[in-house]
């Protein structure tokens, strides 16, 4: 008896060279709807379903291969001779090759005008089933779900007739990942169409987009996932021009970087080192602004990730040429740009979509044993209701300065303050066990420029001690959540030095 083969792809990528090569082994290939048609007109001789289940394809395709004549050959046990006995019994031939990919579901949801009955139509019923009856068998059955694998089975056919157990092993547990995150797409679009927020279960799914050369230190491996859905104003679908591979560092704080820079609309630079915004400056033009940025600090930005929201120009690449830098991120470079850093072997040159608004998936963070799940923090100042607890009222100056700190804040480790000034940040305090030691620090960064800045906090004043210390610097204008059952305190110490103070009601704790 023949060994039979069923094929049912929408993916029409090598189907027929792959059916061509299995006919050659000697199989007989069973098919349906578009691929059967396909194969035929290619001149193979395949056989119908309905040939097979002598029952004929209803309901616009949607039952074709639901049927026992085609689930007892996948599922039947050869070893176990019931099976067997049955088999024979009620006319059930073996399958023992499945050739099946899905429905095109996350193409179908992908289409700004998708309606819901479109996607609906596009969940895959039978082919799924298919995948999981071979799979299950897979002692007896090859299953292969993606075309870069039907290499593999032609070539094990060619040389030894059967496909290797350890090889079956391999494409069932592939089957499964693919079915489930299959499955996983059509939840959560189901999920998000209902508006449920904390389903009972959450499952998720990424793509493989690179094994990484090792994690945050050699001794850890790591690999590099992107969301299925295509977020192309992301990293994980940023376009590299140019450079060595990113690293697992290098990926973390590139999104940061490009996290902070799109807070700004005006030309803006962002340069960050291990997860911390170090320079920040804004301007009329992108080199302005990176003049800014690297004057925030000249010191850390070496070995940094810079960020740009305009495109690099030849002049401000020049200048970005004089540095080291691991990554520079833009919508775009100038031809004059790229011929200046390309020139630098190992620089990493990212290109991201800035014109499509950003859509942020829930932030999730493993824990041992489980995982945290969160809405991005995505409130800014025009979200936030300000007022103004002291005497004096911040000035148009004060208000500027006021408004970029508290961009830059959001993103710095808590405890964080970060001092602005003449549209650049001058100092900051990250990660820090207490409130006034993070402003120590970024006013000791300042120095004597933090006269006449803005300090900006992520987090309410439990005591007035950090007043105190913006005062004696010279700080003239400070913006911080409130909410402190001791606000009062760091109010007053505001108006004793003449300092005006901003309130809007909202914390950003960063972790």
């Amino acid at each position: 008896m023949k060994k039979r083969a069923l094929v049912s792809v929408s993916d029409k990528q090598g189907i027929i060279e792959f059916v061509s090569g299995l006919i050659k082994q000697d199989f007989e290939v069973i098919s349906t709807g578009g691929t059967y048609q396909l194969l035929k007109e290619a001149g193979l001789d395949v056989i119908g379903i309905s040939e097979v289940t002598n029952f004929p394809e209803i309901m616009d395709g949607r039952v074709k291969t639901l049927h026992p004549s085609i689930h007892g050959g996948l599922l039947g046990v050869r070893s176990n001779e019931e099976h067997m006995r049955q088999m024979n019994e009620l006319g059930i031939q073996p399958i023992d090759l499945v050739c099946v990919n899905l429905y095109p579901f996350k193409e179908t949801i992908m289409k700004p005008d998708v309606t819901f009955e479109d996607a609906i139509e596009n969940i895959d019923i039978g082919g799924p089933t298919m995948l999981r009856s071979a799979a299950k068998n897979h002692e007896f059955v090859s299953v292969v779900v993606d075309p870069t694998d039907y290499d593999v089975i032609l070539t094990e056919l060619a040389n030894q007739s059967v496909v290797s157990l350890e090889t079956n092993r391999r494409l069932a547990a592939k089957v499964f990942r693919h079915t489930a995150a299959y499955d996983s797409l059509i939840s959560n679009y189901l999920t998000e169409q209902v508006g449920e927020e904390n389903p009972e279960s959450y499952t998720v799914t990424y793509e493989l987009k690179q094994s990484l050369r090792y994690g945050e230190n050699p001794h850890q491996n790591a690999t590099f996932y992107r969301a299925p859905m295509p977020t192309t104003s992301s990293i994980a679908y940023a376009t590299q021009l140019h450079g060595k591979e990113l690293s697992y560092n290098n990926i973390n704080d590139a999104n940061e970087a490009l996290n902070i820079v799109r807070e700004f609309s005006n030309p803006a630079v962002v340069a960050v080192k291990h997860m911390n915004p170090c320079g920040v400056g804004e301007g009329t033009t992108i080199e302005e602004a990176y003049d800014r940025a690297y004057a925030a600090d000249p010191v850390s930005i070496f070995g940094g990730i810079i960020a740009a929201n305009h495109e690099i120009d030849g002049a401000t690449a020049k200048k970005l040429h004089e540095l080291f830098l691991e990554i520079i991120i833009a919508p775009s470079f100038s031809e004059e740009a790229l011929e200046i850093l390309t020139s630098k072997k190992n620089l990493r040159l990212l290109t991201v979509d800035f014109e499509t608004k950003p859509t942020f998936a829930p932030k999730l963070t493993t824990v041992h044993g489980g995982l945290l799940r969160q809405d991005m923090d995505t409130f800014g100042f025009e979200d936030a209701t300000i007022t103004v607890p002291t005497k004096r009222q911040p000035t148009d100056e004060e208000w500027e300065n006021l408004k970029l700190g508290w961009k830059v804040v959001k993103h710095v480790k808590s405890n964080a303050i970060v001092l602005a000034k003449d549209h650049m940040t001058i100092g900051v305090g990250a990660g820090q066990m207490n409130r006034v030691g993070a402003a120590n620090i970024a006013i000791e960064q300042a120095g004597e420029n933090a006269k006449g800045s803005a300090l900006a906090s992520d987090a309410f004043f439990p005591m007035s001690d950090t007043v105190e210390a913006a005062a004696k610097a010279g700080i003239t204008a400070i913006i911080q959540p409130g909410g402190s059952i001791r606000d009062e305190d760091s109010i007053k110490k505001a108006d004793e030095y003449g300092i005006t103070m901003v309130f809007t009601g909202v914390r950003h704790f960063k972790h």
